[in-house]
């Protein structure tokens, strides 16, 4: 069974990134042909499809936080990060780190995924920025 876990100190002062890690067990992050994403949700909204990192290492970003996204791997401790930079109020958000079980075939990229398999526990963002 393929479980998540977020970790990861949030925001980062004074540089106003914020950073997350999802520690994966049960399944590699390498295997085909499954995505690793991170979606949030803030006060009011559904959920927002941020980005994903693929077996492949392939990152692929929502255009509206291209500029300020990055996605990455540790294949050696089976986990994917994110990073945000230059933080706003309009960042404030659950967090979630999510599997999609390789149900697109590797073949569905830069755009979120139908549904997901496995989710992370959430990280709240709500500081004061």
């Amino acid at each position: 069974q393929v479980q998540l876990q977020e970790s990861g100190p949030g925001l980062v002062l004074p540089s106003q990134t914020l950073s997350l890690t999802c520690t994966v067990s049960g399944g590699s992050i390498t295997t085909g042909y499954y995505s690793w994403n991170w979606i949030r949700q803030s006060t009011g909204k559904g959920l927002e499809w941020m980005g994903a990192i693929h077996y492949d290492g392939t990152p692929y970003y929502s255009p509206s936080l291209k500029s300020r996204t990055s996605i990455f791997r540790d294949t050696s401790r089976n986990q994917f990060s994110l990073t945000i930079t230059s933080v706003t109020p309009d960042d404030r958000a659950v967090y979630y780190c999510a599997g999609d079980g390789g149900a697109g075939g590797g073949r569905n990229r830069g755009r979120p995924p139908a549904a997901f398999g496995s989710w992370g526990q959430g990280t709240q963002a709500t500081g004061s920025w």
